[in-house]
Formats: C-alpha cells, structure tokens, sequence
C-alpha cells in the first residue's frame, strides 16, 4: 500500500494538490503535512483546517519551535531575496524529520503543489533531488492536466466551499510567512506597507536589531544602473512614504525595485 503525503504549505497550489490527490487516491492514506514558522498569517490556519474538514484528514504539523527572526540570530546571518536559512531550518528540516519517522521511501509518494508556470516549473529537479529517498509528485504540473491559472484554484476552492486565504484577497501572490517573506521583493514588501503597516513596521524593527547585531545587512537590495547596493526597510518605507505618486497611481521608484522577486511557498 503506498501512503500519500502532500506538503501543504497553505497556499492555494498545495490545496489545489491535495484535492487532486484525495481524487485519485482517496484520503484512507493521505497526510496533509504542514510546518510552522511561527510567523504566518493567522487566516493561513483557518484556510487549513477548513481544507482538513474538506478532505477529512487531519493536519499534520511540524515545528522547530522559532521564528525566522530567530532563527536568522541564531544562524548570525539575517535571510534575504538570494538567501534564506528560515526556509531549510523551519520546513525543510521538520518536515524531513517526520518523514523519516513516519514515511517509509520504498512505499510513499510526497506531493508539491508546485504551480505551472514556467518560473515555478524550472524548480522541479532541484525539488525532487532534495527530497530523495522519496519519489515525488507534481500535480498540478503533469502533463495529463490541463496547467491552471492562480486565479482558477483560487475560483475552484470556493466553489468546494473553501474560502481562499486573505492574503491573495489583499493583493499579495502568496500566503506565506504572513506577507513578510525574506525572499519577497521590493514590490511585495511597498505593498505590505500599504496595507499591513504594523507588520511592516515589526519587520523593519526586526531587522533593524538585526543590522545592530550584525552589521550593515539587509533584506533589500535596489538596483539603480546595473550598480546593486543595501536597501534597509527603514529606508524603503521613508522613500516609499515621501515619494509622491503619479497620476495614474504608479509609483515612481518602481524602476528602482530589485530584479529578483522569488518566494517561499
């Protein structure tokens, strides 16, 4: 008998994942696995448990028991769009443990709801290799499945009564780490100041300890004429707050954003 584990971030590719696997497979062996950072949004928990309820099977969840924050003090090295020690230290690393406990490679496929996009695409080998011993599964990237758009999961999980996440109601493209993703770009993170500004401004707190701590370190970088250069929140926020706005609502530093704008899911 072969168990089926989805790794549910709680976005809407890992739930539109696991409802393709509970159809194929059914839910007799099917785990919903999800680790904690400590910092999601607390919809992120709601839209979790009302998908458990959906497929009726339980959450499995993991925890390291930190922050990123924490967890960028304790590594001495404060996590950023290149690189993020939150990512492998809170996920990877929980959710590998309980599959060595609990999850036996010879009898066991692990499923990432990986999106079609070609960006998203592209990440696949490099997913499938971390996680060997174990066969993994990508649903909504088969070839026998029409590729769906953000937009379409987001319509089907209403339509099964599942209300999607706030954060993609609130404009961000993903429902991970509440908004405040070290891996996020210089888009995400205006936006989070305009309409979450006291968790933006717990963010630049944060990091502004960090700086303390650590020297002259940064989230952010801008890119202005090729030349890349340290963009603190502090900074950001002062910048985006003084900066008037175009007429049709532009921001007129857009063009100084940084050129990565990768995520965690």
């Amino acid at each position: 008998m072969t168990a089926h584990v989805v790794q549910f971030s709680g976005g809407i590719g890992s739930f539109a994942a696991a409802v393709r696997v509970a159809e194929k497979h059914g839910t007799t062996d099917l785990t919903l696995l999800i680790a904690d950072t400590g910092i999601e949004d607390h919809d992120l928990w709601r839209f979790a448990a009302d998908t458990s309820r959906l497929l009726g099977v339980p959450l499995t969840k993991v925890a390291d028991g930190r922050t990123p924050w924490q967890v960028f003090r304790d590594k001495r090295f404060l996590g950023n769009d290149r690189l993020a020690p939150c990512t492998r230290v809170l996920k990877q690393i929980p959710c590998r443990t309980w599959m060595e406990e609990h999850a036996d490679p010879a009898h066991t496929l692990v499923y990432i709801g990986i999106e079609p996009a070609a960006r998203d695409r592209a990440r696949i080998p490099a997913i499938a290799r971390a996680w060997k011993p174990w066969r993994t599964r990508f649903p909504l990237c088969s070839k026998w499945e029409r590729p769906l758009t953000k937009a379409e999961m987001l319509r089907e999980a209403r339509a099964l009564g599942v209300i999607p996440p706030r954060l993609y109601e609130l404009g961000f493209s993903h429902n991970n780490c509440g908004g405040t993703c070290v891996r996020a770009g210089m888009r995400q993170w205006k936006h989070l100041l305009e309409v979450m500004p006291d968790r933006y401004a717990y963010a630049e707190a944060q990091e502004e300890d960090l700086r303390r701590l650590l020297g002259p370190v940064t989230i952010l970088r801008q890119r202005r004429k090729g030349v890349a250069r340290p963009l603190p929140l502090i900074e950001l926020r002062r910048t985006h707050e003084a900066a008037p706005m175009l007429p049709d609502g532009q921001d007129p530093s857009a063009a100084d954003r940084d050129d990565t704008n990768a995520e965690v899911r």
